[in-house]
């Protein structure tokens, strides 16, 4: 048979079912599937905002997270993860399996934990004696033990804590977060993000990128000091009614476009970036003014002291900005390098006493000021780096720790999480998670359904897939952590 008489209409078979499946069946069939939670992630690009507030698959817990990210990686046997059997074994030799940037060892020196623990709380929690004023709080966390991650080397566990993948290209969770649900205010990004003053981390923007989506949903890096964001201001010479037309004629533009656009064409998320800028321009310099703050909520933060002055400041900021609606706000404690952030090679007493000593006292004020505000029931606050540190030496002296991904503590707080719990548990060492171990995306999962959304439904269609921040594997919240 030729392919003339395979032909419709003088068509090819493919011609033909692409023309007519181009048509008003099409149409039906988008009704059809949309009905079904096909299309249930929404086209962000067919509103003229695609910011705008969108409903969730389910009833929310939380409408805004606080991620506090310990940039360097914590050590969880000197924190939050109690291991008395290591008391006293200080110096002594022990088999056991470690993989860090020094590479995969089969033994090494105990270096057993620096500091004193004690019990906490109506749930006995215990907690060592660098985090004494978070330790007051231990009945509204959720602490996960057993945290596993794909890679001990900083650039790749970082993106993969930020976007569950080891390599860069993918959206951070934040940008998830604010594509699925959008933002309920206009004025400010729905995804903020506060770095350390040293510096950024490593990797850089890749930790807060949009990824495959249209960069309106990238984070928006705000200082604490100064201008909130950078080149934010008016051009010199252009007043704000100038400013104000030209907008307009944008606006009119989008809406000629949005009545011919394309599916595959962003010019109406790029319109959004142009608009929310120049509202962005009052309203991001009064988010971070904290002029009307009282001296005594200053002082809970520590602002009035050096040493917790910059992290108090910026849990602050957090705190007013999701007051405003702000969708998902990440603070990085630590920049740049060696003991500028908490990965503690060298001298692990140093280092830990520097950073829960600028951290411990405002993560405890945010805590106590969401509550006391009634906003901790709809705040989601997560704790954590992108992996821990291993129970032995990573040098023949000193006290400092290599990378460990094999086992590790974050915790959760408030917006649905269930206080004074403890999940999962790693080795008498505290070299590997043992008893319900878990895994970022289990993190990242739970943190999607406390803000009412499918895990496992929510997608973006990029490269002929329809992505998703857990993968294509189906992943469980953590299910006995949620209140």
């Amino acid at each position: 048979m030729t392919n003339q008489k395979r032909n419709f209409c003088g068509r090819t078979r493919r011609e033909f079912l692409w023309q007519t499946g181009g048509g008003f069946s099409a149409a039906a069939l988008t009704s059809m599937l949309s009905g079904d939670g096909f299309l249930s992630a929404s086209d962000s690009l067919g509103s003229a905002n695609p910011l705008a507030a969108k409903p969730p698959h389910f009833a929310p817990k939380a409408k805004s997270v606080i991620f506090l990210f310990m940039y360097g990686g914590p050590s969880h046997i000197d924190t939050f993860d109690y291991k008395p059997k290591m008391k006293g074994m200080d110096g002594k030799t022990v088999d056991v399996k470690t993989f860090g940037r020094g590479g995969r060892k089969t033994g090494g020196r105990i270096v057993e934990p620096r500091w004193d623990f004690a019990r906490h709380g109506q749930c006995g929690k215990w907690v060592s004696t660098l985090f004494p004023n978070l330790a007051n709080h231990v009945d509204d966390i959720a602490f996960l033990h057993s945290m596993t991650a794909d890679s001990p080397i900083h650039g790749s566990a970082m993106l993969m804590m930020n976007s569950g993948k080891i390599l860069s290209g993918s959206p951070a969770l934040g940008s998830w977060a604010t594509y699925g649900l959008g933002s309920v205010n206009e004025n400010l990004p729905g995804y903020v993000v506060m770095l350390d003053p040293k510096a950024g981390p490593i990797s850089g923007a890749k930790n807060w990128s949009s990824g495959y989506m249209p960069a309106t949903f990238a984070g928006t890096v705000f200082r604490s000091k100064g201008a909130p964001i950078l080149n934010l201001d008016r051009p010199e010479g252009m007043t704000e009614d100038v400013q104000r037309a030209v907008i307009d004629s944008i606006q009119d533009a989008n809406k000629r476009h949005m009545a011919h656009r394309s599916d595959n064409d962003d010019l109406a998320s790029r319109i959004a970036s142009y608009e929310l800028a120049f509202k962005m321009q009052s309203a991001a310099p009064e988010a971070v003014d904290l002029s009307d703050e009282d001296q005594k909520t200053l002082s809970m933060y520590g602002i009035d002291r050096d040493e917790t002055n910059d992290f108090g400041t910026r849990c602050l900021i957090a705190r007013r900005l999701v007051d405003r609606g702000v969708r998902f706000v990440q603070l990085y404690s630590g920049g740049a390098h060696n003991d500028d952030n908490w990965d503690a090679h060298g001298d692990l007493e140093l280092n830990h006493n520097r950073h829960a000593g600028r951290t411990d006292l405002p993560i405890a004020a945010l805590l106590t000021d969401l509550k006391q505000r009634g906003m901790l029931d709809e705040t989601l606050v997560v704790w954590g780096g992108e992996f821990g540190r291993q129970p032995t030496a990573e040098y023949a002296k000193g006290s400092g720790r290599d990378h460990n991904s094999f086992g590790f503590t974050m915790w959760m707080a408030g917006g649905g999480i269930k206080g004074g719990v403890s999940f999962g548990t790693t080795d008498e060492l505290g070299s590997a998670a043992v008893e319900n171990p878990l895994h970022v995306k289990n993190l990242h999962a739970t943190t999607l359904h406390l803000m009412g959304l499918d895990p496992n439904q929510l997608s973006y269609f990029y490269g002929g897939l329809n992505q998703k921040l857990v993968g294509v594997e189906h992943v469980e919240p953590i299910h006995e952590i949620i209140a």
